[in-house]
C-alpha cells in the first residue's frame, strides 16, 4: 500500500473535526443521543414529558388539603438511522504525487468538505417536514422593508409556545435572504454592523444569523424555507465515519473508500419554525 501515511483511525478523527468545522446546520443539533447507536437500522427512543399544572391554594381552606397527584403526559419520537453517503476514489502514481506533500490532508479535507455538505443538506431539509409549523400558509413575498417585520413574527411564534429565548435561538438564511436582512439591519443596528459587512455571524437581538447554501428550497426552487430553531428542535446522530485504503485489483493507482452513518429528526416541534418565503 503506497499511502504509507494512511491509518484509518488518524483520518476518521481528521474528518470529524473538519465536520465539526465545516457545518452550520449540524452545529445546532441536539447531539446528545449519538452514543446509543452504531449502525445502520438502530434506532432511538426520544422521551419527552409535558408540563405539570401549577395551582393555587385558597387561604380560606382551611386544611391546606391539594387535589390529587396528575399524571403528566409523555411523549415518544423515534429516530432511526438511515442515511448513509459514501466516497470511492483512486489517484494513480500516489508516490510521485506524495513526494509533491500534504495530498493527504487535501484529500482529508476535500472528503470533510462534501460530507459535511451532504448532512447539513438533509438537516436543512427537515424545516419542511410536516411536523414543522410554516410562518404563513403561503410563501410572503419577502423584501428589506419588511424583512424584520417577518423575522420578529417568526420568533413571536417561538415566545407564544413558551420556548425561552435565552436558551440559544438561531436562523439559518439563505444568500437571497442574508442580502435583504443586512440591507434593513445595517441601518437599524448600532453595535454589529462591522459584523454584518464582514459576512460573519450576526446577532439580532438574542437570535443568532448564520448563513448556509443549503436552506431547502421548495416550489421549484422559488421558496426558500428559513429554519427558526432553539438547539433542542432537533436531534442529530452521526455515530460512524468508517475510512479504508485498498488497491484496486485493475488499477495501478490506490484508492481510498468510506462512508458515514447518520440521521435526524424534528423532535421539538414547538421550538423550530419554517419561515417561508419567496422573493420579488
Amino acid at each position: 500500500m503506497a499511502y504509507t501515511n494512511f491509518i484509518p483511525s488518524v483520518w476518521e478523527e481528521s474528518i470529524n473535526r473538519e465536520l465539526e468545522r465545516a457545518c452550520v446546520f449540524l452545529e445546532d443539533c441536539n447531539r446528545q443521543y449519538e452514543g446509543l447507536v452504531s449502525k445502520k437500522g438502530d434506532s432511538v427512543h426520544i422521551l419527552g414529558v409535558g408540563k405539570p399544572t401549577i395551582k393555587s391554594i385558597d387561604r380560606a381552606n382551611a386544611s391546606g388539603e391539594i387535589d390529587e397527584a396528575e399524571e403528566i403526559d409523555d411523549t415518544s419520537v423515534i429516530l432511526n438511522i438511515n442515511q448513509i453517503r459514501y466516497f470511492n476514489y483512486k489517484v494513480g502514481d500516489i508516490d510521485k504525487a506524495q513526494a509533491v506533500g500534504g495530498l493527504m490532508d487535501a484529500l482529508s479535507a476535500e472528503t470533510s468538505e462534501g460530507l459535511a455538505n451532504e448532512m447539513d443538506k438533509y438537516i436543512g431539509n427537515l424545516v419542511t417536514d410536516s411536523s414543522v409549523e410554516k410562518l404563513t400558509a403561503a410563501a410572503t413575498v419577502v423584501t428589506k422593508d419588511n424583512i424584520l417585520s417577518i423575522l420578529d413574527d417568526a420568533i413571536q411564534k417561538l415566545q407564544e409556545n413558551d420556548v425561552n429565548m435565552a436558551s440559544g435561538i438561531t436562523v439559518t438564511v439563505s444568500p437571497r435572504f442574508y442580502k435583504l436582512f443586512k440591507q434593513a439591519y445595517i441601518s437599524k443596528d448600532t453595535s454589529n454592523s462591522e459584523e454584518l459587512r464582514n459576512g460573519k455571524v450576526a446577532m439580532y437581538g438574542n437570535v443568532t444569523v448564520k448563513l448556509s447554501n443549503n436552506v431547502a428550497r421548495t416550489d421549484s426552487g422559488a421558496t426558500d424555507n428559513i429554519m427558526l430553531r432553539t438547539k433542542r428542535a432537533i436531534a442529530f446522530v452521526n455515530p460512524v465515519t468508517h475510512t479504508e485504503a485498498y488497491r484496486p485489483e485493475k488499477s495501478f493507482a490506490d484508492a481510498v473508500k468510506g462512508f458515514a452513518l447518520f440521521d435526524g429528526k424534528v423532535v421539538r416541534p414547538k421550538e423550530i419554525v419554517n419561515i417561508n418565503v419567496k422573493y420579488a
